[in-house]
């Protein structure tokens, strides 16, 4: 514990006593000014069309039949946005129409006991999805796959391994260089991040959140909150690469200070906790993001963002320097200080936008859609990227792509 933190604790008191006395004086949420919010109303419909290829069920459901429990976790967009276009009003059956291609393949749904995704198949069968559209269908070899787009969910999106120092060795899988790859993943200046990728949030389940729901006017009275890892002996045996330290950082030099409710638990009040929280940390982990960062916009409980060079999801849409807090993760040690520093107004205009439904919106892959959610934001990011420049289509005979790219055990047939 830090010496004089009861300073920090009247800070915290100030802080939650002006927010509740402006709370009857102060609009509940505020609209996002400026580019951002046009871009986040946007309405896709009519600035696009999508082909859906058909593809054998082995690529999807045949794998989701296997374990349902791909629906639930933090990877399940690419189910969820094939299930979206197949009803949506911007797909085409006239594939000549057609401003995208989309590929519904699953790569993220082959999971050990525990849950976890193993991304290893996922280049083969990536592979072999390429080849049967590409001798099925005249479009891929337009354009070598530059007006498809593919969704992929994982840690490091088209590099397909699940530890970051292997998957910077593999790299993005060289038959998707071209191709508009829609994905969980973003970190400047990365060898797994494409430009032009468009970057999205993870999968959180809404109806559960919405379930948990309590009153907007509960006191927030948690200053900094937090539940997650800080180590990972499992894969991190001798400390210190997991999350780059950040995690391990914030629990040796907050877990014994009042103004931070932070814990390796899971309660059953998790999302309650959440919402009665003014501050609720982002770190990053394996990769830079989680679903947290989703649960915070929801919940109205401003991130804190702890992960260097972050892409963040939808950021034409959403302004996350305005809603966020951002802390490099060598400043971790200095959390307290820089959180006590804001000013209860500069809080209080953040919680405004946190309430507008829309942010909220765009974050979230609900069932049945709805207007300016997830999946709109994806569509209008595909939508911003046309018309395509003549120069994506090849000319007779050419081929940019090379085929036999990569390492040899991503030849063998799915």
């Amino acid at each position: 514990m830090r010496a004089y933190w009861w300073e920090f604790t009247v800070v915290l008191y100030i802080s939650v006593l002006l927010w509740g006395c402006e709370a009857e004086h102060r609009p509940r949420t505020e609209r996002i000014s400026g580019s951002a919010g046009d871009v986040l109303e946007d309405d896709p419909v009519g600035r696009l069309k999508v082909f859906v290829y058909e593809l054998p069920n082995k690529y999807n459901k045949k794998i989701l039949q296997k374990d349902p429990r791909c629906l639930n976790h933090m990877f399940a967009a690419e189910i969820y946005m094939h299930r979206f276009l197949l009803s949506s009003p911007v797909r085409t059956l006239n594939p000549e129409e057609a401003d995208w291609f989309y590929t519904p393949i699953y790569t993220t749904c082959d999971l050990t006991p525990t849950g976890l995704p193993l991304p290893f198949k996922s280049p083969r069968m990536m592979r072999s999805a390429i080849q049967l559209i590409s001798t099925t269908w005249p479009y891929w070899n337009r354009t070598d796959g530059a007006d498809h787009f593919f969704v992929v969910p994982h840690d490091f999106g088209a590099c397909f391994h699940y530890q970051e120092e292997k998957a910077i060795e593999r790299g993005i899988l060289p038959l998707l260089q071209r191709a508009t790859l829609v994905q969980t993943f973003g970190q400047r200046n990365h060898v797994c991040l494409n430009e032009g990728s468009i970057t999205i949030p993870p999968y959180a389940p809404p109806q559960k959140m919405q379930a948990h729901q309590i009153p907007v006017d509960t006191p927030r009275s948690i200053f900094v909150y937090f539940r997650g890892l800080f180590y990972d002996v499992n894969n991190d045996p001798e400390g210190g690469y997991y999350a780059r330290g950040a995690r391990a950082a914030v629990w040796e030099n907050f877990k014994n200070n009042p103004l931070f409710d932070i814990s390796t638990d899971h309660p059953t009040t998790y999302y309650e906790d959440m919402q009665r929280a003014i501050f609720c940390l982002c770190p990053l982990g394996w990769a830079p993001w989680s679903p947290r960062l989703v649960e915070a916009v929801v919940f109205g409980c401003i991130p804190v963002i702890i992960a260097d060079d972050i892409v963040l999801p939808f950021a034409d849409a959403i302004p996350w320097e305005e809603i966020g807090v951002f802390v490099d993760e060598k400043d971790v040690p200095n959390l307290d200080m820089i959180l006590t520093s804001i000013s209860p107004s500069v809080i209080l205009r953040k919680q405004r936008l946190l309430a507008n439904p829309s942010m909220k919106r765009a974050m979230l892959f609900p069932q049945p859609a709805q207007p300016g959610d997830a999946f709109h934001q994806i569509l209008n990011g595909l939508a911003r990227k046309l018309p395509h420049d003549r120069s994506v289509f090849l000319k007779p005979g050419q081929k940019i792509l090379n085929w036999t790219a990569g390492p040899v055990g991503d030849m063998k047939p799915w």
